[in-house]
Protein backbone atom coordinates (compact mmCIF):
# COMPACT_ATOMS: atom_id res chain seq x y z
CA UNK A 1 0.00 0.00 0.00
CA UNK A 2 1.46 3.14 -1.06
CA UNK A 3 0.42 5.88 1.43
CA UNK A 4 1.61 8.76 -0.98
CA UNK A 5 -0.72 8.23 -2.83
CA UNK A 6 -3.64 9.66 -0.19
CA UNK A 7 -4.32 12.96 0.60
CA UNK A 8 -2.98 14.82 3.98
CA UNK A 9 -6.17 14.18 5.70
CA UNK A 10 -6.32 10.73 4.72
CA UNK A 11 -2.80 9.77 5.67
CA UNK A 12 -3.71 11.75 9.07
CA UNK A 13 -6.95 9.24 9.33
CA UNK A 14 -4.64 6.40 9.02
CA UNK A 15 -2.17 7.41 11.56
CA UNK A 16 -4.44 8.59 14.30
CA UNK A 17 -6.73 5.21 13.60
CA UNK A 18 -3.44 3.21 14.73
CA UNK A 19 -2.89 5.68 17.73
CA UNK A 20 -6.49 4.78 18.81
CA UNK A 21 -5.72 1.40 18.09
CA UNK A 22 -2.71 1.04 19.66
CA UNK A 23 -4.48 3.27 22.84
CA UNK A 24 -7.22 0.99 23.22
CA UNK A 25 -4.33 -2.23 23.52
CA UNK A 26 -6.06 -3.28 19.84
CA UNK A 27 -2.85 -5.22 17.87
CA UNK A 28 -5.03 -5.07 14.53
CA UNK A 29 -6.29 -1.40 13.03
CA UNK A 30 -9.91 -1.83 12.31
CA UNK A 31 -12.08 -0.65 10.12
CA UNK A 32 -13.84 1.16 13.17
CA UNK A 33 -10.52 2.56 14.12
CA UNK A 34 -10.20 4.10 10.84
CA UNK A 35 -13.37 5.29 10.59
CA UNK A 36 -13.54 6.81 13.86
CA UNK A 37 -10.42 8.27 13.07
CA UNK A 38 -11.88 10.16 9.94
CA UNK A 39 -14.09 11.40 12.56
CA UNK A 40 -11.57 13.08 14.83
CA UNK A 41 -9.28 14.36 12.28
CA UNK A 42 -12.16 15.38 9.46
CA UNK A 43 -14.43 17.92 10.96
CA UNK A 44 -15.99 18.60 7.48
CA UNK A 45 -16.38 15.90 4.57
CA UNK A 46 -17.13 13.23 6.78
CA UNK A 47 -20.14 15.03 9.02
CA UNK A 48 -21.31 16.29 5.90
CA UNK A 49 -21.55 13.58 3.76
CA UNK A 50 -22.94 11.47 6.70
CA UNK A 51 -25.67 13.84 7.36
CA UNK A 52 -26.44 14.81 3.87
CA UNK A 53 -27.36 11.15 4.26
CA UNK A 54 -30.02 11.54 7.14
CA UNK A 55 -27.35 10.21 9.96
CA UNK A 56 -27.43 11.41 13.26
CA UNK A 57 -23.78 11.84 13.85
CA UNK A 58 -23.92 12.20 17.12
CA UNK A 59 -25.27 9.02 17.87
CA UNK A 60 -23.77 7.30 15.06
CA UNK A 61 -20.16 9.07 16.50
CA UNK A 62 -21.19 6.58 20.12
CA UNK A 63 -22.32 3.98 18.06
CA UNK A 64 -18.60 3.53 16.97
CA UNK A 65 -17.26 4.18 19.96
CA UNK A 66 -18.87 1.05 21.13
CA UNK A 67 -17.80 -1.17 18.24
CA UNK A 68 -13.75 0.45 19.15
CA UNK A 69 -14.17 -0.68 22.54
CA UNK A 70 -15.33 -3.85 21.66
CA UNK A 71 -12.26 -4.89 19.92
CA UNK A 72 -10.40 -7.60 21.90
CA UNK A 73 -7.60 -6.33 24.01
CA UNK A 74 -3.80 -7.42 23.74
CA UNK A 75 -0.59 -6.67 24.76
CA UNK A 76 2.48 -6.74 23.68
CA UNK A 77 3.16 -7.95 19.54
CA UNK A 78 3.17 -5.77 16.18
CA UNK A 79 0.14 -4.05 15.38
CA UNK A 80 -1.42 -4.56 11.74
CA UNK A 81 -3.86 -3.38 9.42
CA UNK A 82 -7.08 -6.35 9.83
CA UNK A 83 -8.13 -8.12 6.83
CA UNK A 84 -11.18 -5.98 6.40
CA UNK A 85 -8.95 -2.69 7.29
CA UNK A 86 -6.52 -3.73 4.40
CA UNK A 87 -9.90 -4.44 1.88
CA UNK A 88 -10.91 -0.82 2.93
CA UNK A 89 -7.59 0.64 2.18
CA UNK A 90 -7.04 -1.20 -0.86
CA UNK A 91 -11.36 -0.63 -2.11
CA UNK A 92 -10.85 2.94 -1.47
CA UNK A 93 -7.94 3.52 -4.02
CA UNK A 94 -10.11 1.33 -6.22
CA UNK A 95 -12.66 4.54 -6.34
CA UNK A 96 -9.51 6.53 -7.96
CA UNK A 97 -10.84 5.77 -11.36
CA UNK A 98 -14.69 6.35 -10.54
CA UNK A 99 -14.22 9.71 -9.76
CA UNK A 100 -11.35 10.63 -11.79
CA UNK A 101 -9.11 11.49 -8.94
CA UNK A 102 -5.41 10.99 -8.39
CA UNK A 103 -5.32 10.46 -4.90
CA UNK A 104 -7.33 8.63 -2.12
CA UNK A 105 -9.15 11.12 0.01
CA UNK A 106 -11.77 10.42 2.76
CA UNK A 107 -14.81 10.74 0.43
CA UNK A 108 -12.70 7.69 -0.60
CA UNK A 109 -12.18 6.05 2.24
CA UNK A 110 -15.67 6.47 3.49
CA UNK A 111 -17.05 5.14 0.61
CA UNK A 112 -14.92 2.14 1.01
CA UNK A 113 -15.69 1.56 4.44
CA UNK A 114 -19.35 1.11 3.33
CA UNK A 115 -18.53 -1.98 1.25
CA UNK A 116 -16.83 -3.88 3.55
CA UNK A 117 -18.94 -6.23 4.96
CA UNK A 118 -17.89 -6.05 8.69
CA UNK A 119 -19.42 -4.31 11.42
CA UNK A 120 -18.57 -0.48 10.87
CA UNK A 121 -20.61 -1.47 6.92
CA UNK A 122 -23.06 -2.52 8.82
CA UNK A 123 -23.47 0.50 11.31
CA UNK A 124 -23.56 2.81 7.95
CA UNK A 125 -26.29 0.64 6.19
CA UNK A 126 -28.57 0.33 9.43
CA UNK A 127 -28.15 4.27 9.62
CA UNK A 128 -29.36 4.82 5.85
CA UNK A 129 -26.05 4.93 4.17
CA UNK A 130 -26.58 3.40 0.67
CA UNK A 131 -23.37 3.51 -2.16
CA UNK A 132 -25.71 5.30 -4.79
CA UNK A 133 -26.63 8.19 -1.98
CA UNK A 134 -22.92 8.42 -1.00
CA UNK A 135 -21.32 8.87 -4.23
CA UNK A 136 -24.45 12.00 -5.17
CA UNK A 137 -23.70 13.10 -1.95
CA UNK A 138 -19.87 13.24 -2.75
CA UNK A 139 -20.12 14.66 -6.22
CA UNK A 140 -22.48 17.04 -4.72
CA UNK A 141 -19.66 17.87 -2.35
CA UNK A 142 -16.98 18.46 -5.31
Amino acid sequence: MNFNNFTIKSQEAIQQAQQIAMGNQNQSVETGHILKAMMEVDENVTPFILQKLGVNVNIFKQAVGKIVESYPKVTGGNQYLSQNANKTLQKASSFLKDFKDEYVSIEHLLLALLSTGDTISQLMKDNGVKEKDMKAAIQELR
